[in-house]
This record gives structure tokens, sequence and C-alpha cells, in this order.
């Protein structure tokens, strides 16, 4: 296989031009949207290419025609130069400086490149100055471009550090709000985030943004879909195991009418390797702050999540809500829509996200770094193997001896549920045998070469009462006489004692 030139992490249009990498063309979307609308803003998670979309929308405004010979947009658009202001908050220093400081530097920096000096003391009446004066050299509308707007409130959604997202949420709302009274002299305002705050408490004197985040038309606006990964990966997908990598890295949505789509991020990196099947976006960061909200509100069931339209819109970090964040910032994504009751039914995307996030959030409860997830896994799948009910009982016991005793005394039943199902879900994501049955809902069963298991769990109860109801229930009933032996185990855990109890296991002949 011939390799090709991968832009992994680049952000820079012109870089990935100029240099020869891979691009897959979005320039029908920039087309769509520079001929129909002026203000527009878009929410998609980090490294899904926003900040590539929003460069190219800087060499198409600065005229550099040549960027796009080959492309969708070559032929339709008159290149010329127009003014652009871009502001990017992924990297500009507010942490060091305080936000109000940090815009000041990039609308000096703005300003030096067109030869302006800037006279106003705050951010905001530094912006107003800046867009007048190129409108007034180059009589001509201006372009505005802001990546990532929200990260200097997302970056402080901690609890102990909200009063400096309320601090910054103040600075930025006064900073947009110069934006409605510039409307003639812009051209495009383009403005993207992972986040979409409640437009009230940010962009509340800039009601006229059209929300491109969750429209059919531009669903693939960010992102690989299949038609494109075969259309500009096609001798990878002979190389390597395309089912697998949909498995791994497909599976995003933000309409239920659109394609799924793969994370650029992961994709790139994934044939960068030559064929590593890896957790490349996951391990780039995730917030501990979403950890710790799953924790709080005991949310460790993520598959068929319904929520309302109206939810998933916006979300105000005063009152966080769980899973609207959990949706923008790309950990669970579209998988069904109910019309009658305008809800979504939301999942984890795809491998990569469902096991690296169940992992973490079980290390969140276990808090252990002698015997994470990670360990108790394997230890557990061996357990089943052997068919040994003592190495069983002493796997899932070992989880529950590093959690502090107040936490455990508060919340006992509900961080022996979570704990239980996300080491089994976790397995079953791993070695892929997660089965499900339309009789009931078993705790967990897993298939695996040496037969079907199901567990079920119970607190204070007799093992033998727990092994009852998963036959009262048929848990194993679709399985039976199909050549594999079947196991039903029945599992007592002790409150006061904080450890599995009794263990009952009962053997049936497939």
């Amino acid at each position: 296989m011939a390799i090709q030139n991968y832009p992994v992490g680049l952000q820079d249009f012109k870089e990935v031009i100029t240099n020869g990498k891979v691009y897959v063309d979005k320039t029908k979307y920039a087309h769509q949207l520079i001929s129909t609308y002026k203000y527009y803003f878009l929410s998609r998670p980090r490294r899904f290419g926003k900040s590539l979309f929003v460069s190219l929308l800087y060499y198409l405004f600065k005229g550099e025609k040549a960027l796009f010979e080959g492309l969708y947009i070559a032929d339709k658009w008159v290149f010329e130069e127009y003014p652009v202001i871009k502001i990017s908050f992924a990297n500009s220093g507010y942490r060091e400086l305080g936000l109000e400081k940090a815009i000041a530097l990039q609308m000096e920096n703005n300003a030096a490149d067109y030869g302006i000096v800037l006279t106003k003391a705050s951010s905001s009446l530094r912006f107003d100055e800046l867009i007048r004066a190129l409108h007034q050299r180059f009589q001509k509308q201006v372009v505005i471009l802001i990546d990532e707007y929200d990260k200097p409130i997302i970056d402080y959604l901690d609890q102990d550090q909200l009063p400096k997202a309320r601090e910054n949420r103040g600075i930025l709302k006064s900073f947009y709000s110069i934006l409605k009274d510039a409307d003639p002299y812009l051209k495009l305002v383009f403005i993207t985030g992972v986040s979409k705050f409640s437009q009230v408490s940010i962009f509340s004197d800039l009601n006229n943004l059209y929300d491109l985040s969750m429209r059919q038309d531009f669903n693939e606006i960010c992102g690989i879909s299949q038609v494109e990964l075969e259309a500009y990966f096609p001798q990878e997908l002979e190389t390597f195991d395309r089912e697998k990598i949909r498995h791994w890295y497909n599976g995003y949505r933000w309409h239920i009418k659109g394609d799924t789509l793969y994370n650029p991020f992961s994709i790139l990196n994934f044939f960068a390797s030559g064929g590593d099947f890896f957790n490349y976006w996951y391990t780039t960061g995730t917030p501990t702050f979403l950890m710790e909200i799953s924790k709080r509100e005991h949310f460790y069931r993520f598959d068929k999540v319904s929520v309302s339209n109206n939810s998933l819109q916006s979300f105000d970090f005063e009152n966080i809500s769980l899973i609207p964040i959990l949706f923008q910032t790309g950990y669970l994504t579209i998988k069904d829509y109910s019309a009658l009751f305008d809800n979504f039914i939301l999942s984890f995307p795809n491998h990569e996200v469902e096991a690296a996030y169940l992992e973490k959030l079980a290390d969140t409860y276990i808090q252990s770094q002698q015997y994470p997830a990670k360990v108790i896994m394997p230890a557990l799948l061996e357990s089943l193997q052997a068919k040994s009910a003592l190495a069983l009982k002493e796997t899932i016991n070992k989880a529950f001896e590093h959690i502090p005793g107040p936490l455990w005394q508060k919340d006992n039943e509900q961080f022996y549920h979570a704990i239980v199902h996300l080491l089994f879900s976790l397995m079953g994501v791993y070695i892929n045998s997660e089965v499900h049955t339309k009789n009931g809902r078993a705790d967990a069963l897993i298939q695996i070469d040496e037969g079907i298991f199901c567990l079920e769990f119970k607190l204070d109860k007799s093992a033998e009462e727990v092994l009852a109801q998963i036959h009262d229930k048929g848990y194993l009933a679709p399985f039976l006489n199909k050549g594999k032996p079947c196991h039903a185990i029945g599992i007592n855990f002790s409150k006061k004692k904080k450890e599995v109890e009794k263990i009952i296991w009962e053997e049936i002949e497939g």
C-alpha cells in the first residue's frame, strides 16, 4: 500500500494543501453557507475538524484561489480578498494573561496584520474599532471567524472554578455584543465551539445566529462519512479490516437522517500508525468534571438514553444537565428519534468512546491505582473461563476494597450497582460478546468460547433467590439447546460487609 500524507492534528488549511496532505473536500459546505446567510454557529466535539474548516474560510476570503484548485468551490466562487478578523480561544493565553488581556492581544495581532493601531481601552471596544477601521480601509464588509468560543468557560466547569467561568462568561458576552451594531460592516460571522450555552447567557445581543449544529444538510460539515472514506482512502480499506474500523471509529451523527461519521482525528491517526487500533481521540483529554457528575448522579447506563430535542440544544453551566453535555462533547450521539414525543435516543458512537469512557468511569468509582478496571476485567474473564466461583468472588470483592468508607455508607446500593454494571459492560465491550434477551434484562450476559454466562446480582438477599430469578425470567432460554453450555450464576452482596457473601453457580447443558 502506498502511504498517503496524512494531516494528523493539522488545523491550517494552507499547510494541508501546500504540503500535499490528503484533504477530504468540505468546500461545498463553505459555498453553501457563504451564499445564503451571514451569522452562523457550529457546535462539534473537540478534534473533529472545526478549526480546519475555520481556516478554510479564512483562506477563501483572503482570495487565495490557488489553494482551492480541484476542489468543489474552485469554479463556483469569485476569489477576491476581504478583510478578515480571525480569533481562536484554543491557545490564546487566557489562563496566564486573563481573558480580557488575551482578547486584547488577539485584537492587536489582527490589527497589526493590516498595519492598524488600536486606541480603545477595552477588548470589546477594540473589536468594534478594528471592524470599522478595516471596513473603511478596504471599502468591503469584514469577515469574522471565531474558533472555540466557549473554551474560556468549559475549562473552568469544575465546581471550585465556577466563579472564573462566570467572570469569563461576562467578558465574552460584552465582547460579542458589539457584533449587533456592527451589522452593516459585516460580510460573514462564523462561530464554532464544543458546547451550546444558552443564548441568553452569552449571545443575548446576537439573537440572529443560524445554528448549523443539528441541521441535516450540514451533518457532514466536519467528520468523514463512509462515502468519503471509500473515496479518499480506498487502498487503506483494502489493507485493513474495514468492519473493525467502522466498529472502532464510526458512528457520530447530528441528525437522524444524516450519515454516520468517522472521527477524523482517530481515523487519520489509525491510518498513519499503520493500522493500530487505539483510543486516539479519547486520550487527548476527557474533562474530569464529566466523570464526577456521572458518579454523583449515578448515571452509568448509556445505551438507549432518551432525551428531548429541546434539552439537547443548549445547557447552562450553572446547572449542568449531564446528557446534553455528553452529547455536545461527543460521548453520546443520535441513534434514533421519536417524532411523537420529539425525543432522541442516544448511545455511545463507537467502540473507542464506549470502552474508554466506561473504563474511566469505573476507575472513578473504584479509586484504586493498583487495581483499576483494566486489571479487573481479565481476572473476571479468567474466572468465567475457569468456571471458578471462588475466583469470581475474589475478583469482584477486590473492586470494592478501595472505596472510602463514608462514600460507601452513604450510597452503597448505587455504588454496588454502578461498579458491577460498569465492569461487566466493559468486559462485554472488549470481548464484543455482551448479549441481551427479550425476556428481561439480566445484570450481565456474557458469551465466550466456554459458554453463555448469565450473572444476576442482588444486595442482602439469598443467592438462591437470585438464581431463581434467572430461571423465572428465562434469561438463558434463548441459548439453551444451541450446543454451548449455559451458566446461571446467582450472586448475593452484603452491604454490611461490603463484599460478595455467596455465589451459587449452576451449569446447564446447552
